[in-house]
C-alpha cells in the first residue's frame, strides 16, 4: 500500500509517500520560522494560511520526485491533533478531501503517535516492543511505555510548560530571537558550566511526571542578581540547559529502572539537541539499555512520521468516515490499537 501522509499541526508544511514494502519514496517540509520571527513566536492565523498555500506545491514535489500518480494512492494520512485547530483543519480538509477524490480510505493520526513511530523508519533494527519513549517537543514532555502501535499508558507527563515551551521562553528572556530553544543551545556552548546551577525540578520525590516553569522564574532572578552581558548570559544558558537535559536524564533513568525495560526511544524536536543525546546515551550505556532515535530531520514535525502511521492502521483496516474531525487536545491511552477499527 502506499500512503500520502499530510503534517500541519503547527507551523511547519510536511507532505510524504511511504510504500509498505518499498519504504519512505518521497518527502518534504517547509518550515513557517521566519513568517513568525518578527512575532516571537507562532500566530496562528498566519500558521493556516500558509498551510494553504504550500500543501499543493509540496505534494506536486513528492509525487515528481517519487515518480507516482494520484491514482496509485492506497490511502490517506493526516495530523488530527493535538495542534492548532486552524492549521489541523487545512491538513484534514485537503487529506479528506484527496482520499474521496481517489476512492481510497483515510485516517487521522495522533501528532505523538507519529513522533513516536518515527524511530521506526529508520533502517536497521527496529526498537522490540515493549519500550519506554521520551517524547519531548515544544507542546509536549511525556514519557510512555510503548506496548505495540495504539498500546499506550502515560507514565509522565509535563504539569505546566513542556520542556521546548521552557527552552523557547527562556530564550526570549534572554532576547535570543524565535526559534529559541535551538539558540539557547547554541549560545549554552560558549557558558561555563560550573558558574551556576539551577534546580532540577520534582526529580526529589517519587514519580515520572515533569515541571519546567519554575526554571524560567529561576533564570529570571539570576539575570537581575548578576546583569546582562554576553558572557552572563551564556552563562545562564548553559545552566538552564543542563538542569532540562539533567531532569530529562533522571526521570528517563527512573523509568528504565522501575519498568525494568532495555530499550528508551526518544523523539520530538528536543530530541534534536546535542546535550540531551549525549546524556541519555551515556544512560543507556550505564544501565546497559539500547537507545533509539529518528534522523534530525524527523525529530521536528514531519510528513514522514505521519504516512508511516497512517500506513501501520490503514495496512491493519482502519479508517474513518467522510466527517473531517481535528482534536486540538487528545491522550494517547484514548487511541485504539490498529487491529481494532
Amino acid at each position: 500500500m502506499l500512503v500520502l501522509g499530510i503534517e500541519t499541526s503547527c507551523d511547519e508544511t510536511g507532505v510524504a509517500l511511504y510504500h509498505g514494502q518499498r519504504g519512505l519514496l518521497a518527502h518534504a517540509l517547509y518550515s513557517q520560522v521566519q513568517l513568525h520571527a518578527d512575532y516571537g513566536g507562532v500566530v496562528p492565523e498566519l500558521a493556516s494560511r500558509d498551510h494553504v498555500r504550500k500543501l499543493i506545491p509540496l505534494l506536486r514535489q513528492i509525487f515528481a520526485q517519487a515518480g507516482v500518480r494520484g491514482e496509485e494512492i492506497g490511502g490517506v494520512a493526516y495530523t488530527a491533533g493535538p495542534g492548532l485547530v486552524g492549521a489541523l483543519l487545512v491538513g484534514a480538509s485537503l487529506g479528506r478531501a484527496l482520499a474521496w477524490t481517489w476512492g481510497v480510505p483515510a485516517v487521522g493520526i495522533h501528532h505523538m503517535e507519529g513522533h513516536l513511530l518515527a524511530p521506526l523508519l529508520e533502517e536497521g533494527e527496529p526498537p522490540a516492543f515493549p519500550f519506554i519513549a521520551l517524547l519531548v517537543s515544544g507542546g509536549h514532555t511525556l514519557l510512555v511505555r510503548v506496548e505495540a502501535v495504539g498500546r499506550y499508558v502515560i507514565l509522565g507527563e509535563s504539569l505546566d510548560d513542556a520542556a521546548g515551551e521552557a527552552f523557547d521562553k527562556t530564550a526570549q528572556l534572554l532576547g535570543l530571537p524565535y526559534p529559541g530553544g535551538p539558540n539557547l543551545a547554541r549560545l549554552a556552548e560558549g557558558g561555563d558550566p560550573g558558574r551556576f546551577r539551577f534546580p532540577r525540578p520534582m526529580t526529589d520525590r517519587p514519580g515520572l511526571d515533569f515541571s519546567f516553569s519554575g526554571l524560567k522564574t529561576f533564570t529570571l532572578n539570576t539575570l537581575n542578581q548578576v546583569g546582562r552581558s554576553p558572557q552572563n548570559d551564556a552563562d545562564v544558558a548553559r545552566a538552564f540547559e543542563e538542569a532540562v537535559v539533567e531532569t530529562l536524564y533522571l526521570k528517563c533513568r527512573r523509568a528504565l529502572r522501575e519498568t525494568g525495560l532495555g530499550t528508551l526511544v526518544v523523539a520530538g524536536g528536543v530530541g534534536a539537541n546535542r546535550r540531551l543525546r549525549r546524556r541519555l546515551e551515556e544512560l543507556t550505556g550505564r544501565e546497559g539499555a539500547i537507545i533509539h532515535y529518528p534522523r534530525l530531520e524527523f525529530c521536528t514535525d514531519n510528513g514522514a512520521m505521519i504516512a508511516y502511521a497512517g500506513y501501520r492502521r490503514l495496512a491493519a483496516g482502519q479508517s474513518q468516515n467522510l466527517v473531517i474531525r481535528a482534536t486540538p487536545r487528545r491522550s494517547l491511552e484514548e487511541l485504539a490499537p490498529p487491529e481494532v477499527s
